[in-house]
Order: C-alpha cells, then structure tokens, then sequence
C-alpha cells in the first residue's frame, strides 16, 4: 500500500482534504465530473459499492486497522490490489490532522472518489413510479435527510432543481447514511429548474404531481385516491418559505399532513418521511 506520513499539512496534494471549497472539488477535473470528499468508513464503502473511484485516503493513525482496515478490503475486492497500491493513504496522528483540517475529523477517515456523470431527467424517470422532487432545498443536513427516508421509505429516485444542494456534499452523504450512493438521483438544469417547468415535464412523462403544500384546497395525505396513481411525484419546498405559489398551482394535487397543538408545519426533512411513507403504499402493496 501507498502509506505517506504527512510531514507538511501545507502540501498541494492535501489541498482536497482541507482548503478547497465544495464548488472547487465538482469543478476539479472540468469538464469532466469532479471528485466528491466522503467522511466515515460506512459512508465511504456506500460509495466503493456503488462504483465510485476511489483516488486518496486521510486516516488517522489510530484508525488505520479499525476503521480503514474494511475499506481497504472493500478495494481490493472491487478494483484490485494495484487499485490499492495507486492510492495514497496519508496519515498522521491526531493532533496533526486536527491541525490540517481545522476540526476533529469524523472517526478519522476521509475518501476523495471520482465523481459520475448524470443521468437525464428522461433517463432518470424511466422504470420510476415514485420519486422526489425537491425544489431549491439549500440545507445540506435535509437534503441528506429526504434522501435517506426516499431510499428508506419506499421512494424509487429523486430529481433535484438546479438550486438544491449537492447530494454528494460532505454533510449531505454522512447525514444520508451513505443513502445518496444507494438511491437514483439527478439535477435539473437551470433552465428547466425556472418556474414550473419541471412540474410540467414530470406530467408529460405520465406522474401525477404532489405539492406538499398548506393550501385551501390541501387534502389529508392519507388520500387513497391519490395513492392508487401508477406513477407519484412528491415535491418538496425550501425550508421556511415552501414551494413557489406557481408550483403549488400547476402540481395535479396539494396534500398537507394533520397537525396538532398548533402546530402549523414540520422541518422538510421529517415531513418528507411521512409523505413518502404514505403515498408508496399502493406501490409496497403491489410489490
């Protein structure tokens, strides 16, 4: 194995690891995909599975056998010990990576993978009775969130607007569990992410659409009707502000879920598992 004890934590080679913003990592190999940062070994093997190149490795010293030792293996098994003689594996002690990024590092173990190309919306939907839409969600921790109860609950991808955060940001895949690796997604263009338009494109390819939305004419989300549609899309808005008024308008149906207390709405993140859990019911039962 490529083992380099870190000597300078001034050195370029560990500019990804500390000083290169989230933008700066996508826009690394330009024009071709990026890489992406992934913290955790179980993160981390999520993404080896699903096929992402691995490129470096951070450890801990202490977390070389414990925590690396699994994904070392996880190596070896999908791309071979030349695979793992390739990579560097930079290590230090505690202290000195604290001093290298900052911050103590999650269990001690960082990835950098090569990013993958993204699907088309068309591609994407093909084969999908259930997705997401998230519109301009900009917390990385929901994002994170909605998409490991999609994967979780029921959901068959989820489709992003331009303006929603990166699923595969750092925050975003360790809140997810490694979920972001394990279900389908992909983003608009900022074009197609304006106005309506992508309300429009979901039903001309044959969804119903679900605004999670308080409205007058809001319906409970337990609603057989809706839930006996071949093919659902659940969008979701913002944190705060919710989904634009021209959305809401041109999605086939508006639900809210009943609340209690006075309690008018829940966080993105919580309200997305209850609908996903409730609009996949006829599609678990046909399974």
């Amino acid at each position: 194995m490529n083992i380099i004890e870190i000597n300078d934590i001034y050195a370029a080679e560990l500019d990804v690891f500390a000083r290169l913003s989230e933008a700066q990592l996508y826009r690394y190999y330009e024009p071709e995909p990026g890489i992406i940062l992934v913290e955790t070994a179980y993160v981390i093997l999520r993404a080896l599975e699903a096929g992402y190149e691995p490129l470096s490795m951070l450890v801990e010293t202490s977390r070389m056998e414990v925590e690396a030792g699994p994904v070392f293996d996880k190596i070896r098994e999908l791309w071979g010990d030349q695979k793992l003689e390739e990579i560097p594996v930079y290590t230090a002690e505690r202290e000195l990576v604290m001093d290298l990024t900052g911050y103590n590092l999650v269990r001690g173990l960082w990835m950098t993978l090569r990013r993958k190309k993204q699907e088309t919306i068309e591609d994407f939907c093909k084969g999908k009775n259930r997705i997401a839409l998230l519109y301009d969600v900009v917390n990385p921790t929901n994002v994170g969130a909605i998409i490991r109860s999609a994967a979780a609950l029921g959901m068959e991808g989820a489709l992003l607007t331009h303006s929603t955060v990166d699923p595969l940001n750092r925050r975003s895949a360790r809140v997810s569990m490694g979920s972001v690796f394990q279900l389908p997604w992909t983003k608009a263009s900022r074009q197609v992410s304006e106005g309506d338009a992508l309300i429009r494109m979901l039903q001309k390819s044959g969804y119903k659409t679900v605004a999670m939305a308080l409205t007058e004419d809001s319906t409970s989300i337990d609603n057989d009707n809706i839930r006996e549609k071949e093919r659902l899309a659940v969008v979701l808005g913002t944190e705060g502000t919710g989904l634009p008024e021209e959305v809401i308008k041109a999605c086939d149906y508006r639900v809210m879920i009943p609340m209690y207390n006075g309690v008018d709405s829940l966080n993105v993140a919580a309200a997305s598992a209850i609908s996903f859990w409730e609009l996949s019911k006829k599609e678990r039962d046909r399974i």
